[in-house]
């Protein structure tokens, strides 16, 4: 059984997840993996998978048989577990509980060789569709308080599997990142009754120097402050704090921006290894007029050593302003 543990210092929660080190590729140098399929992911293969929790399959056929465009199944090598009762418990100052959420892989195609950004558009908004659908069902569970939805394209970005996938994991807690974007956000609010995010997309628009793509009702844009190397965020226009609540006729306006997004950075960058990741209201919070939802997009381009580590400053070597003219295709093809 995994387990949480909290660091008493910051309020920072470790997942202790004891059951990963039975993965193959765990603490041995990783084989080196061929290109082409058939993997664990292709269509086919779905007796290798646990059985999925949702899938699109045009034609309507059997759950866990080929015929389907999009496949969410749990992870056969999860972080946290669905089943078992949180039993919180402190040890002193120590505290600890059960590691109960869930894990999940959303196989993005059948196709081995698929890219995410060169998925059809009304493809790709099922993927974020999914998102959504997973995220308002796992919130049905009183224990989970946050879902993350995050992608790893690529093994520096840490892709185990180089068949395109995106993951969800649901945790019993609200990530230390997230509350600190909250507590930045509510204290804007409590100064300016605006929310943050919706002022970073107003100053954005005048200024345009950071904007990488508004269309749709969705801003691409290089943060001011960005911690790495092509760092983008992708928000929706109108303020919303809740992914969830995302209306499905808007899931194919934002995978048109997404898609571009990624087709860009693979084109400028030469296909980077990179994380997604979804900033969404916690589960449990009613709709916040401080919390705006977003999607990060972050390129392995540099490596976090010694100083950013010990510190909690990065370096980035590369203005956002010229990132921005990169991706909106004004600079060279090569930074």
């Amino acid at each position: 059984m995994p387990e949480l543990r909290r660091d008493p210092v910051v309020g920072r929660w470790v997942i202790i997840a004891t059951e990963r080190a039975r993965r193959p590729t765990d603490f041995p140098p990783p084989p080196r993996r061929r290109k082409g399929g058939p993997c664990v992911f292709c269509g086919g293969q779905e007796h290798r998978t646990p059985d999925e929790v949702w899938a699109l399959r045009p034609g309507r056929g059997q759950p866990n048989s080929p015929g389907w465009l999009l496949r969410v199944v749990p992870n056969k090598f999860p972080a946290l577990r669905i089943e078992g009762d949180l039993e919180p418990s402190g040890e002193g100052l120590y505290d600890r509980m059960n590691g109960v959420g869930a894990h999940e892989v959303v196989i993005e195609s059948p196709d081995h060789d698929a890219v995410i950004e060169r998925l059809p558009v009304a493809h790709l908004a099922e993927v974020f569709r999914a998102y959504r659908d997973r995220s308002v069902d796992l919130a049905k569970d009183p224990r989970l308080e946050y879902v993350m939805v995050f992608k790893n394209h690529g093994d520096p970005a840490g892709a185990s599997l180089e068949h395109t996938h995106s993951q969800l994991i649901a945790t019993p807690v609200v990530p230390l990142m997230v509350e600190e974007e909250l507590a930045g956000a509510i204290q804007h609010f409590r100064i300016k009754k605006r929310c943050i995010w919706c002022d970073v997309i107003r100053q954005e628009r005048q200024g345009g120097g950071r904007v990488i793509l508004d269309q749709g009702g969705y801003l691409a844009l290089a943060p001011f402050a960005p911690r790495f190397p092509f760092e983008t965020w992708v928000l929706p226009a109108t303020h919303r704090s809740r992914y969830e609540e995302t209306p499905p006729e808007e899931f194919t306006a934002l995978a048109e921006v997404v898609g571009q997004v990624l087709g860009r950075m693979s084109e400028a960058l030469d296909d980077p290894p990179y994380n997604f990741m979804l900033h969404s209201a916690p589960l449990r919070a009613p709709t916040l007029d401080h919390f705006h939802w977003h999607l990060e997009i972050i390129p392995k381009l540099t490596r976090v050593a010694g100083f950013e580590w010990g510190t909690g400053f990065f370096i980035n070597p590369i203005p956002p302003e010229e990132a921005a003219k990169y991706l909106r295709g004004e600079a060279p093809n090569r930074p």
